[in-house]
């Protein structure tokens, strides 16, 4: 794996890492929602996890056709940048995608499964990651619903601030239950 995929893959580790303490510290009010229409911490979880093995199919099956991928250009850096920054911003929200919300099935699993299932797929990307191209590294292999396409640095960009945006909602969503009798 390439250096700079390294430090990002490692930084989404570690995010990943804090975001499962956090849910886990819950213990039984990981699964209870904070309001009516609100996801519960573990609702979150199982979110990431559909949502990583979505990007990772994606990014397999691109990379079948490795050779028709294109290049990235100024406008698909700009509006990765702009991703980043609306995802840190506190408070955000955006709507789950339908393709994304009708892959998410409507019973959420324990939390040692969700981890089990995360790990797995977490150790599929870093299998993908170790093997990726290096003369593939400035072309787009996923395409963001919102942003367009991205390249694997941009992807795996997203990827942490995906999880680090969910990570202040499960905070208020800790905060919100432990209140709660």
């Amino acid at each position: 794996m390439n250096h700079r995929l390294h430090l990002r893959f490692e930084q989404l580790e570690h995010a990943t890492t804090r975001m499962l303490d956090a849910v886990a510290a819950l213990g039984p009010k990981a699964t209870q929602s904070p309001g009516p229409g609100q996801w519960s911490a573990a609702q979150v979880v199982q979110h990431l996890v559909v949502s990583e093995t979505g990007i990772g199919q994606y990014m397999e099956k691109k990379l079948l056709q490795a050779e028709s991928l294109e290049h990235s250009g100024l406008a698909a850096f700009l509006k990765s940048r702009l991703l980043r920054v609306a995802l840190r911003l506190p408070f955000t929200r955006f709507k789950v995608p339908s393709y994304l919300e009708k892959l998410t099935p409507t019973e959420v699993p324990p939390l040692p499964e969700l981890q089990a299932e995360w790990a797995a797929v977490r150790r599929r990307l870093e299998r993908l990651l170790n093997e990726y191209p290096g003369n593939l590294l400035g072309r787009a292999i996923f395409k963001h619903p919102r942003s367009g396409m991205l390249t694997i640095y941009q992807t795996l960009d997203f990827m942490l601030d995906h999880v680090l945006h969910h990570q202040k909602q499960v905070e208020r969503i800790a905060q919100k239950v432990k209140e709660q009798k």
